[in-house]
Formats: C-alpha cells, structure tokens, sequence
C-alpha cells in the first residue's frame, strides 16, 4: 500500500507538520508497548512540505503530528492506494463492485 499526501497549504516544523520513525514501516503491525518503545528509541524527522507538495508514504510508518505553535491551515487531500488484496484481514469499506464508482472509500 502507498499513502499520498497532497498538501494544499504550507505544512512545517511550528505548523504542526507530520512527524515519523523511518523503517518502522517495515516492522509490520505494531503494538502499543512496541510503539512506546520505538519512540523512545529513535527520534522522528519532521516533514514539512509546502503547498502543492505531495508526501508518499506507506501507511504503516509510524507518525504524529504536534499541536501547531503557529495555527494556520494545513489542509491535505490523503489518497491510499493498494494493488491487491488488503493484507492481514483488512477490508476495504466498500463493496467490491462499487468501489470504481466511490469516491473517498475508506478502510475499516
């Protein structure tokens, strides 16, 4: 699976921009005391991007966003995307056959 997000106003570091643990996709489901663990651990890089940029990302990086030090918006258009089945019994939330004609189907 891939994450792409579409940022429609700058995001930084006093703007609340999203933070993540690189690799840690890779270490699959995670539970909670993994997390804290890992957080712990290694320090997340800040990803700022401005407006019009475009983040890629898989969905299982590990990431946070803080309370913005300087409110403004940060509106992103998140699209994910799969090229088959959804590991590890997820489901998309649409049924099969609707899913050309939904748009924003999420997942559960």
């Amino acid at each position: 699976m891939l994450a792409v997000r579409i940022h429609l106003d700058d995001c930084d570091a006093d703007n609340g921009a999203l933070r993540v643990l690189p690799g840690s996709h890779l270490l699959g489901k995670l539970g909670a005391q993994d997390i804290r663990r890992l957080v712990a651990e290694q320090s997340p890089v800040t990803c700022a991007v401005s407006s019009g940029g475009a983040m890629l990302m898989r969905p299982l990086l590990l990431h946070a966003s803080s309370k913005a030090l300087n409110p403004k918006n940060r509106r992103v258009i998140h699209f994910e995307f799969a090229s088959g089945p959804l590991p590890e019994g997820l489901q998309w939330q649409a049924h099969e056959a609707t899913i050309d004609s939904t748009v924003g189907t999420g997942m559960v």
